[in-house]
């Protein structure tokens, strides 16, 4: 099984629709990127911890590959707003990809620019690319919440 991290505002819709993808395994929604360790959901919505909601995807790369979820990743959110996504503002709501490996790092690099060069959103991409941070896990109570609803999207 393989890893993939993104960061593509409010966590609880981005990892519904991770985990709709076929091949893909597991997803916990948690935070990454920040400066404090063990970060509470509080601590993040703050917004001066650092931490982006991100969603971490496990997946079978014999199913789905890495660009596939790089295309659900540039389909499920606006990539082009600065710490912003719909109604949420704040740098915990940043569009961020968070690589495991350099072959992540290159492939969504790549992808990045071919769909920024293909002119697929009306302003230019701001969607940050790092090695992958630190990853800790959200409180429980966010682990699938809307499938624990029933609800299929956040607003």
């Amino acid at each position: 099984m393989n890893k993939a991290t993104f960061g593509a505002g409010c966590f609880w819709g981005v990892e519904l629709t991770f985990a709709k993808t076929e091949g893909v395994t597991e997803t916990s929604v948690g935070y990454a990127g920040g400066s404090l360790d063990n970060p509470t959901y509080e601590d993040v919505c703050r917004g001066d911890s650092g931490h982006a909601e991100v969603v971490d995807v496990t997946f079978d790369a014999s199913i789905v590959s890495y660009e596939t979820l790089l295309k659900v990743f540039w389909g499920c959110h606006d990539p082009t707003t600065l710490n912003r996504q719909g109604p949420d503002v704040g740098s915990q709501y940043r569009s961020v990809i968070f690589c495991h490996n350099a072959e992540q790092q290159r492939l969504a690099e790549a992808s990045r620019d071919s769909v920024d060069a293909a002119g697929v959103f009306p302003r230019p991409i701001v969607t940050e690319i790092y090695p992958a941070p630190t990853y800790y896990p959200a409180e429980d109570y966010h682990q699938k919440y809307l499938e624990k609803r029933g609800r299929g999207t956040c607003h």
